[in-house]
This record gives structure tokens, sequence and C-alpha cells, in this order.
């Protein structure tokens, strides 16, 4: 009970005329293609030389940024150094003058004349309209213990 449907159908035979008129165009379609894949290839070599001399070139930059930044910072470095040098240099001057300034002060009997003048300032005393005085100085010229 084969179902004639269900049999494998065989391949039609091709004339052989019409296969030697088929080989005629893939023998120059293989050509075409192989002519196509060597210009292919040969861009891509181009491409890959390019890519060579251009990592080539850029790592050539940066090798020189990098050496021109190290010598920046180095430079900076240097004048960082100086500039705190002299920096503590003038604070040890202005420390020696300001030591002297109290010295001649103290030695004049005006010990911080500032700090003398801004407690000399009069306080106002809210809800009167005479101003309250006080000084440091007591009568007799000389600075009081506070």
């Amino acid at each position: 009970m084969a179902n004639p449907e269900s049999t494998p159908s065989l391949p039609v035979a091709v004339p052989l005329s019409s296969k030697k008129e088929n080989v005629t165009p893939i023998s120059s379609k293989i050509a075409e293609l192989s002519e196509s894949r060597s210009e292919l290839l040969t861009r891509i070599q181009g491409l890959k030389q390019d890519l060579q001399n251009w990592r080539s070139k850029l790592d050539t930059q940066v090798k020189v940024y990098r050496d021109e930044l190290s010598e920046l910072k180095k430079s900076l470095n240097v004048e960082v150094d100086q500039l705190r040098s002299e920096f503590q240099e003038l604070r040890s001057t202005l420390q020696q003058q300001q030591e002297d300034v109290t010295a001649s002060l103290k030695n004049l009997g005006l010990q911080d004349v500032s700090g003398d003048a801004k407690e000399a300032e009069a306080p106002k005393v809210e809800g009167n309209d005479e101003e309250v005085h006080t000084s440091p100085v007591k009568d007799n010229g000389k600075e009081s213990e506070h």
C-alpha cells in the first residue's frame, strides 16, 4: 500500500550541453571573485600598515608629551619648593619683627597699644544717654592688670 506521492522524486537530468554553458560563466565569476579578493587583501594590508604607522606616531607623541609634562612637573616642584622657602623666611622675618616691636613697646611701657586702643573705646549702655568709659590705665599712667 505504497502511496505513489510519498516516493522520493528522482533528480531531473540536465542535458550535457547546458552544463557546458553554465561552466563558462562560473569560471569567469571565480576569476572575478579571486581578483576582488586580491584587491581586498591588498587594501586590508594597506590599512594595517596605515594603522601601524598611526599607532607609532601616536606612541611617539604620547612619549614626547609625557616627557614634557614630566619636565614641567619637575620645574613646578622646584618653584613650589622655592616659594615655600621664601614664605618660611618671610614668616620668620615677620615673627622676628613682631617680637622686636613687642620688646620695644614693653621697653617703652606701651605693651600691645592696638589692644589698649580697642579697650579704650567706650561701650554704650542702653537706656542711658551717658557713655561709660573704662580704661585699662590707672591714674599713675601704668597699665592695670586684668
